[in-house]
């Protein structure tokens, strides 16, 4: 089965169809650059232009750099403040062509989509325990999971760490901003790690974003960490991926694990 999976990102915002039954993109992902500023009808137009590409009709997952509750977004980091409170599941399904239209959308946090990808498809498949996938790139994103099931919208990026917001030391942004080389990066997402481990003492760190295309130049830096701290296998896919699983989700409860009805809203808005 085939859904369609949108990635809103503060840099980035890229789509394909999915392939549910591999968890792998059904066709090469289509990317343009997130509008700036990032307005809600601005990028509204961009997902429109994503999903124009392929043709598509049919549900789409999407997912926010922030906290989304019933398609609601409720924080906005990276992207325009105008997002804060706003109706954007229902935004976005009326620019795509509304219901009648065949494209209804369902909305969640990036993070939580890429760990949904992960805990399913991908590097903490079947694991138990508590499970923190991270996403580096413009900020730092987290999905949180005990024993599989999803503690949805932690934001673990904005942790206090040394007086700052984390993401504003450690995402790959700030490396690429201040010129850090692996070394020196390497030791800011230690420190980072580090402190998350203190407060939830998980057994797996699954490392994502686009970074994890090269994890082998930094994780073999850091050290100190209790927990397994591994790549994740979808890399900068997992978003993708995950949003699609939400869309399916959402329409077809049964169709997937327990824990992923229990993070989106029923319809999807």
């Amino acid at each position: 089965m085939k859904v369609f999976g949108v990635d809103i990102g503060g840099s980035g915002i890229k789509g394909a169809p999915v392939d549910l039954e591999r968890g792998d993109l059904a066709d090469e992902r289509y990317k343009v650059l997130t509008p700036q500023p990032a307005t809600p009808d601005a990028v509204a137009d961009c997902v429109k232009a994503v999903v124009d590409h392929f043709g598509w009709t049919g549900p789409v997952g999407a997912t926010f750099p922030g906290v989304v509750t019933n398609g609601r977004t409720r924080t906005a980091a990276n992207v325009d403040k105008g997002w804060i409170g706003l109706e954007a599941a229902a935004l976005l399904t009326e620019r795509l062509g509304g219901d009648a239209g065949g494209c209804p959308v369902t909305l969640l946090n990036d993070a939580d989509a890429a760990g949904l990808a992960e805990m399913h498809f991908g590097a903490s498949k079947g694991r138990m325990g508590t499970v923190v996938v991270l996403t580096f790139g413009t900020g730092i994103g987290s999905a949180v999971f005990s024993d599989g099931v999803l503690l949805a919208n932690t934001e673990l990026g904005h942790l206090e760490l040394d007086g700052h917001d984390a993401e504003t030391r450690a995402s790959t942004r700030v490396k690429d901003e201040e010129d850090l080389n692996w070394q020196e990066w390497a030791r800011r997402v230690q420190r980072y790690l580090a402190h998350v481990e203190m407060l939830l003492s998980p057994q797996l760190f699954v490392i994502g974003g686009g970074v994890s295309r090269k994890a082998e130049k930094f994780l073999p830096l850091i050290e100190g960490i209790k927990a397994e701290v591994v790549p994740a296998q979808l890399q900068n896919n997992a978003g993708i991926v995950g949003a699609a699983m939400a869309a399916r989700a959402a329409r077809r409860p049964s169709a997937l694990p327990p824990e992923v009805p229990a993070t989106v809203p029923p319809s999807g808005s």
